[in-house]
């Protein structure tokens, strides 16, 4: 990928953020209100979780809602004042797509 490919680099990087979001462990309401003090696990690791690993499938659901959320918000950028933002949102789903269509899709 070339250094001065702007769009790709903010989709693929976004992207990768949100697939780390998604392999995040899952929490429940009773971590969510915390623990006692006493109660909190100690040493090393003891606060480490397991994390999720996504199917085949669920990295394509992540890929292509990252691509729907720019065209999305793309077809929303009506303004003449917002055609860069808009222009450079659906270059960022154009790059997301390309990887979901494979290297013969242009």
């Amino acid at each position: 990928m070339r250094a001065r490919d702007k769009a790709a680099v903010s989709a693929l990087r976004s992207t990768l953020a949100a697939l780390d979001n998604a392999e995040a462990a899952p929490v429940d309401e009773a971590e969510l209100r915390g623990v006692a003090l006493e109660q909190s696990p100690v040493g090393a690791g003891a606060t480490e979780a397991a994390r999720c690993e996504l199917s085949e499938r669920g990295v394509v659901d992540v890929v292509r809602a990252e691509a729907a959320e720019r065209l999305e918000v793309a077809a929303q950028l009506t303004a003449p004042a917002h055609a860069d933002r808009a222009a450079r949102l659906r270059a960022e789903a154009a790059v997301l797509l390309r990887f979901l269509d494979g290297p013969d899709a242009a």
